[in-house]
């Protein structure tokens, strides 16, 4: 159903201002990426992923990473190439130089997947220093810029190893010293804890790698114990300022929840069970499928055992086993996964395959919001009746975490209703209109970018926006409206001068459901109209007065598929924890 825009700008605000709103103050963590982990820049995007997952819980992160693998070995030698030697003071400036980079290789990772990422160099960052050039002692953060880019941002990447000393030269913080960045930062922002992520999942009372026997490791160990048993993998100077400090430290790998804590306290370690991988199937082989299949293959912890597609032959942009492709669904499951991950195109055999998939008791995950939203009460209770698991998070916003903002919103208290920018692709295409393209460049240039589908129909009339609204109304109210008044981009549309966004919304009203998508060209909300491109953002308005937001990129393959690997985390940690349970 199509609307002008001057209708709408004349019509009463349907959400009536909340005096004074209050935001939730976010939780901060601070994680250590080192060149065990960053062995190169193709590891960036699991970083990005690790990072995601925290923000998508309600966190802002502080990340510090070390150099790539053999960076600061290839910076040391090219410097005493020119005649530096080991106590040069100018020495220390080029070295972390490596550091600096992957601090912004890693921004841009997190910006590719929608987070709204900055880094910052060592001298913004303001550790200061004293001591030998190469070896400092940290003894303050100065300034606060740290502080603001934390206000200003979700995440904050940031060097390790590199300081600034009392005279302004640069220092060094001794081989490992990035764990002693990352416990200088969590011990000055208040935090108790500090997370290192290693490529290993914690301390053993021996080397996993290269011992006989089998190795134990410490779910819990003393700062001596650590100290003992950490060898090179912790730095020890870390430790000594961590136990000062109060800051306990976890060690812990990549995508993994478990691993051991450092502390006051300890306890005697225990054999670990190594995780068998999990069989995956996937459904659909386009944007998100792609991306995904480029992520799972070669993740050791995962198995890719099928993909099914309309035509198997068909030459695909991922590089993967032509064995893995097939049309036939029953072969797909009787391969029997542990979990489907559906991103079909088609709402209709992207609902009928998730109800089979957990009638066979397989776990799904779903992008794929026109199959979800025909009946989200009804999946969640076929998952619960075959004692499985659904999740549908990337279905909803893209890259940024709309349903676990609603979540955490109700879990607060009642919901009273949201209003959200939901759709990528008529986000993108609004700006282009705005800065005078025409409608058929425009969608042009959205299929160029991979936002828009050969037939954005779907994207153009709401029925995209539609289906999420649905969505976040179950959510927020544990119900969906049945249908809801749907405004059209066209060719024809009138838009006007001012910035115009297609805003998707939903107020609980005396019991009654009031949604609708709508094109709004009278919008006067700071975090809508600062939204570019194919960015999507929510509000939530609780009862209470407190407003709870996210934003991120709500379209393309990374930020999506991000999301998606966002809820086969989720549900792997819930598998583990049943398995324990039995």
């Amino acid at each position: 159903m199509s609307a002008s825009l001057a209708l709408v700008a004349d019509q009463p605000k349907l959400v009536e201002p909340l005096a004074p709103a209050a935001v939730p103050a976010a939780e901060v963590v601070v994680l250590k990426f080192g060149s065990s982990v960053l062995r190169d820049a193709s590891q960036a995007p699991a970083v990005a992923s690790e990072i995601y997952s925290h923000v998508r819980a309600g966190r802002k992160v502080v990340a510090v990473v070390s150099a790539l693998a053999g960076q600061t070995d290839k910076l040391l030698s090219e410097a005493r190439s020119l005649g530096l030697d080991h106590e040069n003071e100018l020495l220390p400036a080029y070295v972390v130089l490596g550091e600096e980079k992957a601090a912004a290789l890693v921004a841009v990772a997190c910006d590719r997947v929608g987070l709204d990422a900055i880094g910052l160099s060592v001298r913004e960052l303001g550790i200061v220093a004293e001591g030998p050039s190469q070896h400092a002692r940290p003894v303050c953060l100065k300034g606060d810029h740290l502080q603001r880019a934390l206000e200003a941002h979700e995440v904050v990447v940031v060097p390790g190893f590199g300081a600034v000393r009392p005279n302004g030269r640069v220092a060094l913080l001794g081989r490992g010293g990035s764990d002693l960045t990352a416990v200088v930062l969590a011990a000055e922002l208040g935090l108790d804890r500090v997370r290192l992520v290693k490529d290993v999942d914690g301390l053993y009372d021996r080397d996993p790698a290269v011992s006989a026997g089998t190795p134990l490791r410490y779910r819990r160990a003393s700062w001596d114990t650590a100290r003992q048993v950490g060898r090179a993998l912790v730095q020890h100077d870390a430790i000594d300022l961590a136990q000062a400090r109060a800051v306990e430290i976890e060690v812990a790998a990549l995508g993994r929840a478990e691993g051991t804590v450092v502390g006051d306290r300890g306890a005697p370690p225990g054999p670990v069970q190594a995780a068998a991988p999990l069989k995956v199937a996937v459904a659909g082989c386009g944007v998100v499928g792609g991306g995904l299949l480029s992520r799972l293959l070669p993740d050791s912890r995962f198995e890719v055992v099928g993909v099914l597609v309309r035509d198997p032959k068909k030459k695909r942009d991922v590089a993967a086993p032509a064995e893995l492709f097939t049309n036939d669904v029953d072969a797909l499951l009787a391969k029997k996964p542990d979990l489907l991950l559906e991103a079909l195109s088609e709402g209709e055999a992207g609902h009928a395959l998730i109800r089979r998939a957990l009638e066979a008791g397989c776990d799904v995950v779903s992008a794929n919001k026109q199959a979800v939203a025909r009946d989200p009460a009804g999946l969640q209770a076929l998952a619960d009746a075959h004692g499985c698991r659904v999740a549908w998070s990337a279905s909803v916003g893209g890259g940024s975490p709309m349903i676990e903002t609603l979540r955490a919103a109700r879990a607060a208290g009642p919901v009273v209703g949201f209003e959200a920018v939901l759709n990528g692709t008529v986000n993108f295409m609004l700006q282009r209109l705005g800065e005078g393209a025409t409608f058929s460049d425009a969608l042009a240039d959205a299929r160029a970018a991979g936002f828009a589908e050969e037939d954005p129909s779907s994207d153009l009339e709401g029925f995209d926006a539609e289906a999420k609204v649905k969505l976040l109304s179950f959510e927020a109210f544990g119900r969906s409206p049945d249908a809801l008044p749907r405004d059209v981009l066209a060719a024809e549309t009138p838009l006007g001068e001012a910035p115009v966004r297609q805003i998707g919304a939903c107020f609980d009203r005396d019991g009654e459901l009031d949604a609708y998508v709508r094109l709004d060209g009278a919008l006067d909300d700071a975090l809508f109209l600062s939204l570019n491109g194919e960015r999507n953002a929510l509000k939530v308005y609780g009862q209470d007065g407190r407003v709870w937001t996210c934003k991120g990129r709500g379209a393309g393959r990374w930020a999506t598929t991000e999301s998606v690997l966002a809820d086969v985390a989720d549900v792997m940690r819930a598998r583990r924890a049943a398995a324990e349970l039995v």
